[in-house]
């Protein structure tokens, strides 16, 4: 358990293995903890590094949240990555975490090895994805079960951390849209998309063509679906997850 200084403010991250490092980036809502059921898995055979992004977690609150969030998410990722590595790593983002990570391997390609990018909403936000988003957190706020749950990963102002996250998500559709920097036909690390079929936080088929776009723009991406599971499908089909992943971050570099 350890603390990152970025801009003056502290952010928290964990270390747990030897290896590789395989840095595993969050969701919006989220922290570092949701990585708990399988960081004991993959620290045996990597130096994992899990981080509670600014606003999260055990990390300094901030506010306001920055409108390009995930850009901004993608810079603090660089930063631990170069104060605590001196090799490329591998990372693994989930969900707002997979943009993050998309965001670090298009600007930063040298710092990178591979990607797994899991459970996102696409290249720009998508209108009635963000009202789904909008009005599905409203009502989930009222879920006791829920309200627990964000309380244990963030502590007692877990409701100011949701709705500074919500207002980020809904400020970025609004005033900048797109989630990456640069066109995704630059990248030049391998990435791997994965998604479920099932996923109630999409429409049907939205992983199928969401991929099939990506995949025809650059041949350094890859990508799997998983016929069942929810939101992430990286935690609703854990076993059959992590042996995909080892299995695609022990290949080498090449297109």
């Amino acid at each position: 358990m350890s603390r990152f200084n970025y801009n003056g403010k502290s952010l928290y991250y964990e270390e747990h293995g030897d290896g590789t490092p395989l840095v595993l980036l969050h969701g919006n809502t989220s922290s570092g903890k949701m990585f708990d059921p399988v960081v004991p898995s993959l620290s045996r055979k990597y130096r994992v590094i899990t981080i509670d992004f600014l606003g999260c977690g055990r990390s300094d609150r901030i506010k306001p949240w920055p409108d390009d969030l995930w850009y901004e998410w993608g810079d603090q990722v660089r930063e631990v990555c170069r104060y605590l590595s001196d090799e490329k790593v591998n990372i693994l983002g989930v969900s707002g975490g997979a943009l993050a990570a998309i965001n670090v391997a298009l600007d930063d390609p040298d710092l990178v090895n591979a990607v797994i990018a899991d459970s996102f909403e696409g290249l720009e936000a998508v209108p009635s994805v963000t009202s789904n988003i909008k009005n599905g957190r409203s009502q989930a706020k009222q879920n006791d079960s829920f309200r627990s749950y964000l309380e244990s990963i963030h502590g007692a102002d877990w409701e100011e951390v949701f709705d500074s996250d919500t207002d980020a998500v809904i400020r970025h559709a609004l005033n900048i849209g797109a989630f990456f920097h640069k066109p995704i036909e630059d990248l030049k690390v391998r990435m791997l998309l994965t998604g479920s079929l099932e996923d109630e936080m999409f429409p049907n088929g939205h992983y199928c063509d969401l991929f099939k776009n990506i995949c025809g723009r650059t041949a350094y991406a890859q990508s799997y679906l998983f016929e069942h599971g929810g939101h992430p499908a990286m935690l609703s089909n854990t076993e059959e997850y992590l042996v995909m992943a080892v299995d695609f971050f022990s290949k080498d570099n090449t297109c």
